[in-house]
């Protein structure tokens, strides 16, 4: 009896929905995975068995595409490299992908060393053009800050600040185009009488480039601000009323010029009329060729035209001197020359 009671006992089976509750994420995951391994072999074995080669109950191989790792006979091969035409000759192949220009051997270059100053280079620029574009900071302090020239706001274009030195808003940009407004070349240059030398000088006009709106293939567009446009040529030409008196004078003197290049047109115009009417009545010009004077039934002389074949009748005396060759010369209807 003492010896049943010291025998250990079996355990009862434990409970699953306790034992499933206890399993942690990763270990339902795992179990999960290797689930669907096995039905994966399973459905692997599944097919191999259907594509055996033995013959079913109508006593016929079952139709299946033999795959290309199979060891069976019929399992396609990969293709064998082609062999070598001995018609071509000799030659050798070359991979050019993998070639380098050694420009003789002489000037052989570093393709590392050059694309890594090429980089170095290419970032110092970016750097510098972020520089360029970033605003300046604004400081605690409102005294130190910027302000606008019209307004005192330091709402400052930073467009206008950095490109024409000039501090201006926004709303004071728009609320006074006389002054602020942008200025093409072209305008400058026929508004204001400057020259191309003067407006290419930052120091003395700075400008803005944009993009031509008219044609990407077109130069950029300097643009230049308004007042400092006229500040400028209010000191070259003295005041605004000597700008407007040069700029009518030029105009007087390119009509001048104008008309006077129109008459001398006119003139050679004349003068090429008045040739070709001379050269036309040149080419008018003709001969009349007369054979010998021969008397006529009547007593009279008569002349024959050669070119025309007309006759001439003369006088009776007339024919009686000896035999002569005559022309006329007709070079008008007006002019007769005989000789």
């Amino acid at each position: 009896m003492a010896n049943i009671t010291s025998t250990p006992a079996t355990p009862p089976p434990r409970d699953p929905s306790l034992s499933s509750f206890q399993l942690t994420p990763e270990q339902v995951k795992h179990i999960e995975l290797n689930r669907l391994k096995a039905k994966a072999k399973q459905r692997e074995k599944e097919q191999e068995a259907s594509t055996s080669s033995l013959a079913n109950a109508n006593n016929k191989r079952p139709i299946g595409v033999t795959p290309a790792v199979s060891n069976s006979p019929t399992a396609p091969s990969a293709s064998k490299p082609l062999k070598r035409d001995s018609r071509l000759g000799t030659y050798f192949e070359y991979d050019l992908s993998k070639m380098v220009n050694s420009k003789g051997g002489f000037l052989l270059e570093d393709g590392n060393e050059i694309d890594e100053e090429v980089q170095r280079k290419e970032k110092e620029r970016e750097r510098q053009r972020a520089r360029q574009n970033l605003d300046p900071p604004m400081h605690l302090d409102p005294a130190l800050n910027p302000k606008c020239r019209e307004c005192n706001s330091m709402d400052i274009d930073q467009t206008f600040r950095r490109v024409f030195r000039c501090l201006i808003c926004k709303k004071c940009e728009n609320q006074y185009p006389e002054k602020y407004s942008l200025l093409t070349k072209t305008e400058c240059k026929e508004d204001y009488l400057l020259t191309d030398p003067e407006l290419r000088d930052e120091e003395l006009l700075p400008h803005l480039l944009k993009a031509n709106p008219h044609a990407s293939t077109y130069a950029n567009m300097m643009l230049y601000v308004r007042y400092q446009v006229e500040e400028f040529a209010w000191k070259k030409w003295g005041s605004p009323e000597a700008l407007d008196a040069e700029y009518e004078r030029r105009v007087a003197e390119k009509k001048k010029k104008k008309n006077k290049k129109f008459e001398q047109g006119l003139r050679d115009l004349r003068k090429r009329t008045k040739e070709s009417v001379w050269q036309r009545r040149r080419d008018e010009e003709h001969k009349h060729v007369f054979s010998a004077p021969e008397a006529g039934p009547d007593g009279t002389g008569q002349q024959y035209n050669i070119p025309s074949g007309n006759t001439t009748t003369f006088a009776g005396d007339l024919y009686h001197h000896p035999p002569v060759k005559q022309t006329i010369h007709i070079t008008g209807a007006a002019d007769l020359t005989t000789t």
